[in-house]
């Protein structure tokens, strides 16, 4: 495809050996954003002002995900109470929905268990129907612009006795009132970074559950890491 193509990014990931190709994940997060601070620029909307504290977020996600990696032995625990579960829902609004849609994939993908990725604000459109003490509810909410409603979408799933996992930053974690399942606080961080950093609790919890489980996690069943027929 590189060949192919009249202009390439290299995300620098480095050889990714697992077929659930995680920092694939992240690398491509980042380079978009280096293209749309640039593309920013060269536009005229972003100045030079404007550009420096976004390129310095860019520049601290090592240490963000340093401290995010800290909270393994957590998320190591929930990990063995989300193995005992067939079902999960993963929900987020705004940039998280697709933080949403890649949890639920690497979840389904190494562990085997019944993921679903579902905009927090369509919640009520149907998958509400599915709540129960059963159904393990992953809330992703660090405290932007969305968080106030994602956090009344998750109170509405815990007076239905579903299961929430609350994943935020510190100011959310002080300000969501008590009642989920257990919570995970990360350090507050610009929203541009926020992406980055979120995947990694995500995909620890599917790669630990997937340890508890015993599934094979950088070959799993009937995937490849290249698909060569249509």
């Amino acid at each position: 495809m590189a060949r192919a193509s009249q202009i390439v990014l290299p995300t620098l990931a480095g050889p990714e050996v697992g077929v659930a190709s995680t920092k694939a994940f992240t690398c491509q997060l980042a380079t978009l954003a280096c293209l749309a601070i640039a593309a920013g620029r060269d536009r005229g909307v972003l100045s030079a002002a404007d550009e420096l504290p976004l390129v310095r977020a860019l520049a601290e996600v090592p240490s963000y995900m340093a401290y995010a990696l800290e909270l393994e032995p957590k998320i190591r625990q929930l990990a063995r109470k989300m193995a005992a579960s067939r079902n999960a829902l993963f929900i987020g609004r705004g940039t998280n929905y697709p933080l949403a849609l890649e949890a639920a994939l690497k979840l389904k993908e190494i562990s085997y268990i019944h993921a679903e990725g579902y905009a927090a604000g369509e919640l009520k459109h149907g998958p509400i129907a599915l709540v129960d003490k059963n159904l393990p509810i992953v809330v992703i909410a660090p405290c932007d612009m969305t968080f106030e409603k994602t956090i009344s979408n998750m109170h509405e799933v815990i007076a239905r006795e579903g299961r929430t996992i609350l994943i935020t930053d510190h100011k959310g974690a002080s300000l969501a009132a008590p009642g989920s399942w257990a919570t995970l606080a990360l350090q507050d961080m610009p929203t541009l970074v926020a992406p980055l950093v979120f995947a990694l609790p995500l995909q620890l919890l599917a790669y630990h559950t997937a340890l508890v489980l015993g599934t094979d996690v950088d070959q799993p069943r009937n995937l490849a890491k290249s698909v060569t027929v249509e």
